[in-house]
């Protein structure tokens, strides 16, 4: 039996094109460096999103609880579905405010994340644990300096985070594909 797991496959044999990640990471990091010459705008922009979402989020639990087939948790899927549709529908009316209140939860989400991953370094140690708690301090300090700066950083952090991510996702891309034109393509088996 031959193992077709995507970690013992080459990138040529999945169909990734070397102009294709090429392309693909290039448009990446564009968006990224617009976004962060743009972050109050992807900010208010990703609560947009956000928002809508939470919408079906909410009228999606709405409908099942009316179309459960027994009446037993419905009020309890009716709050939760009206609770998103609220949510939803603060993100869109007022998207810097809501921005500024996402912030401060992900400051927050970061510190705790932390510190669970600095205590997970020492019983994952011998697998490279101590980078597992060089990210939980990371983590810990993004969240203080988020916080430290906050409200102000609300109208920003969001934004930068998002084109930070397309900017390390696009250089992954790209690499892949200057590593896929270095490599002779494999025979399919």
């Amino acid at each position: 039996m031959t193992d077709k797991s995507m970690s013992a496959t080459n990138p040529n044999q999945t169909g990734t094109s070397r102009w294709g990640a090429l392309l693909l990471g290039a448009i990446f990091i564009l968006a990224g460096l617009f976004l962060l010459g743009n972050s109050v705008f992807a900010t208010v922009i990703s609560a947009i999103v956000i928002g809508v979402l939470l919408l079906i989020a909410g009228a999606s639990e709405i409908f099942q609880a009316f179309s459960a087939p027994k009446w037993s948790g419905f009020f309890l899927r009716l709050l939760i579905g009206a609770l998103y549709g609220v949510s939803g529908v603060a993100l869109i009316a007022d998207p810097l405010a809501a921005s500024v209140f996402l912030t401060f939860v992900f400051g927050v989400a970061l510190i705790a994340s932390g510190l669970v991953r600095m205590v997970q370094a020492f019983q994952y140690w011998k697998w490279a644990g101590w980078l597992l708690l060089f990210s939980g301090i990371v983590g810990i300090l993004a969240g203080l300096i988020i916080l430290a700066k906050w409200p102000i950083s609300g109208l920003w952090v969001l934004g930068f985070v998002v084109g930070i991510d397309l900017i390390l996702h696009g250089a992954w891309w790209l690499g892949l594909g200057l590593q896929l034109s270095r490599e002779p393509h494999a025979a399919e088996p």
